[in-house]
């Protein structure tokens, strides 16, 4: 993914132990936060201290739907457009759910319950042609 740019700056990140989402969380009462967040939106947290941190890459499925239609831009759809899934995912060990597109060839088959891991890959191109590139779950 040389020529690769990311949807959107600042989400996710590939490590040495492979890709995870960009967050954070509060160092004094750990509310998980995704994107990032400046400031602890706990109403019980009596001292807001957000620290960076990454989430990911093992969950399981909580719920999953169809896109049906394209959905308007700056998303980047494939052309032509095929239908895809996207899931809540629930990241456990980071106590944190987080939707995400699912990387499987059949939208239709995807059932809630399953194990999934967090992947970087392509949605498509965008118009310069250039890969664009994104956070995903692909069951395993």
């Amino acid at each position: 993914m040389a020529d690769a740019i990311p949807a959107a700056a600042n989400l996710f990140v590939e490590t040495a132990e492979g890709p995870r989402l960009l967050g954070s969380r509060c160092a004094t009462c750990q509310a998980p936060y995704f994107p990032r967040s400046a400031a602890c939106h706990n109403p019980d947290c009596d001292h807001s201290d957000t620290q960076p941190a990454h989430f990911g890459p093992r969950g399981t499925l909580w719920s999953v739907t169809v896109q049906s239609y394209p959905p308007p831009p700056p998303v980047v759809a494939s052309d032509p457009y095929r239908p895809y899934a996207v899931g809540l995912v629930d990241l456990e060990a980071d106590g944190i759910r987080v939707i995400g597109r699912l990387l499987v060839e059949d939208p239709d088959t995807v059932t809630p319950g399953g194990p999934v891991e967090l992947v970087l890959a392509p949605l498509g191109q965008d118009a310069e042609g250039r890969e664009v590139v994104s956070w995903q779950f692909k069951p395993c």
